[in-house]
């Protein structure tokens, strides 16, 4: 969609609505959550540059929130299968382990919460677990609210032209998301860790790294020496001609 092509693109289209802008811009994110391959960062920016940090950062919030929901009910009412297809079974098999933990609210949060991680299609994922409506809602907003006060936070100050805290946040967000990105393994393994009720630190790979060790007594383990049996003492007694 070409509104999404670019912040000025999509600013032009909602200042095209007139009075009815702030709900045409909560409906383009709604959209765009539902449709995870169009890029959620330019409608952010977008917002804050419209609206300004407090009212852009509350309507991208609320389409957000219900763009999440919508997602995270269709994972529900349509199950692993749906999801299957759109995450791919391998990626989805190893969220087994926080689809049933106890702890699945925080370790989502986690998710959420940390750069480079496709969040539109984790609402899906997160539609197989137990969680309650309310609850993912508060876990997956609460993870997603400093990745969208950044991005609205640099649609204000572009549009004030104060290009220092357009390069600072953007020089962090850029930190964080490659540090995310750097790190993602390590990142990973600790929430699982967590979700299982193990220490979470120090921080270790989710995957094991090169090829495993060649297990003994298998057939690519090198033979050892033959072992040879004790021979028995020849007789002493004589026999019977």
């Amino acid at each position: 969609m070409n509104i999404f092509t670019s912040v000025e693109s999509f600013k032009t289209f909602v200042l095209q609505t007139g009075p009815w802008g702030p709900l045409v811009f909560v409906a383009l994110q709604v959209l765009q959550v539902f449709i995870f391959v169009l890029p959620g960062e330019i409608a952010q920016i977008a917002g804050g540059y419209l609206f300004g940090l407090v009212e852009g950062t509350v309507l991208s919030l609320v389409g957000i929130s219900l763009g999440s929901l919508l997602n995270f009910t269709l994972g529900r009412l349509l199950g692993k299968p749906f999801v299957n297809r759109l995450f791919g079974q391998e990626k989805l098999e190893k969220f087994d382990t926080i689809l049933t933990s106890s702890r699945m609210e925080t370790a989502f949060f986690l998710l959420f919460l940390i750069p480079g991680i496709p969040k539109d299609i984790l609402c899906y994922v997160a539609g197989l677990s137990k969680m309650k409506f309310l609850g993912f809602l508060g876990v997956s907003m609460l993870g997603r609210l400093p990745g969208i006060v950044g991005s609205t936070a640099i649609g204000q100050a572009a549009g004030q032209g104060n290009r220092t805290v357009v390069i600072l946040i953007s020089l962090v967000a850029t930190l964080l998301f490659i540090l995310g990105m750097r790190f993602h393994e390590r990142i990973h393994g600790a929430i699982y860790a967590l979700s299982r009720g193990e220490r979470p630190w120090p921080l270790k790979k989710r995957l094991p790294v090169g090829p495993e060790p060649a297990k003994t007594g298998g057939p690519a383990s090198e033979p050892g020496p033959a072992k040879t049996e004790p021979s028995e003492p020849p007789s002493t007694e004589a026999k019977a001609p």
